[in-house]
């Protein structure tokens, strides 16, 4: 009796492995498996087995590469520009001051915004005849006449970069204001008695806390900006002529606007690999979840 009920746990746990099964691995793998297919959506008589044509495809590709590049630009101006003006906007909010809680509550505001809405104000805030930064800065003088912000090859990119930015630094400075609240407030006095500056306190008290919860930020942004596709394709859908084409809008592009499913998969893919890498490089060079040495 003792045996059989060694295993009821297991048995109460399949219902749930099951789902999990059917909800992750089986669309991980049928992408894997897709991505060695020709499979379009306008042309199914010519679905067929291909092999490695899609990702010898994926090398020759020009657009892939400056999708790259562009992912590598989009995510390290991201991820770096949120974590300072985050990291800034934390230690600000962590004085206790008037009206502290009503600046955190506007500060987390556009965090709790969907993709669809923040693409819709900044579009309409960037728009060339009637967007109110046109106007705005015609009327300070610093335009002479109106800029298609997302329309423009040379604007285009940085336009998205501050659209998106807005969203993103909430995220840091949440995480990172309940970090630096769990930093005991006698080891600031003991710096100060010491004569330690701002500066002292920030990299030798608040830094070693939290450490850990920024190394995990940056990695979950870099993992979320890598992906990010809604505003782009709301702004600007990858143009102009691909300036603003990540690997992730590329990829979605190709499967939803050209039903190339069989290409597509390969990109997703190669996203994942290079996601793989990324992720267990970054984690072992910032030493994530090692007790650092007294």
């Amino acid at each position: 009796m003792r045996k059989k009920s060694r295993y009821i746990p297991y048995l109460l746990m399949m219902p749930t492995l099951a789902l999990l099964c059917w909800l992750l691995i089986y669309p991980v793998g049928n992408v894997f498996f897709t991505s060695f297919r020709q499979e379009m959506l306008n042309r199914p008589k010519q679905n067929a087995f291909i092999g490695m044509d899609n990702y010898i495809r994926i090398f020759s590709d020009p657009v892939f590469w400056e999708a790259l590049w562009n992912s590598f630009r989009w995510v390290v101006s991201e991820v770096l520009l949120q974590m300072v003006f985050g990291l800034g906007l934390a230690l600000i909010l962590k004085e206790r001051f008037r009206g502290c809680g009503i600046f955190r509550a506007i500060l987390f505001l556009p965090w709790a915004l969907s993709g669809v809405l923040v693409s819709l104000l900044w579009a309409m805030m960037y728009y060339e005849n009637v967007g109110v930064l046109n106007d705005l800065l015609q009327k300070l003088g610093i335009i002479s006449k109106a800029v298609a912000w997302t329309g423009n090859k040379n604007t285009a990119f940085w336009s998205l970069v501050i659209a998106e930015l807005w969203r993103g630094i909430p995220f840091f400075s949440i995480m990172l204001l309940a970090s630096l609240q769990t930093v005991p407030e006698e080891l600031y006095e003991a710096c100060r008695a010491d004569g330690g500056g701002a500066l002292a306190r920030l990299r030798y008290v608040s830094f070693p806390y939290i450490k850990e919860t920024l190394v995990l930020t940056t990695l979950l942004r870099t993992i979320w900006e890598f992906n990010s596709v809604d505003l782009i394709l709301n702004l600007t859908g990858g143009g102009p002529v691909h300036k603003t084409t990540t690997l992730a809008v590329y990829l979605a592009n190709t499967a939803r606007r050209d039903g190339n499913f069989g290409y597509g998969s390969a990109l997703a893919v190669i996203s994942f690999m290079i996601l793989l890498v990324l992720a267990a490089s970054y984690l072992k060079l910032s030493g994530f979840g090692k007790e650092d040495s007294l």
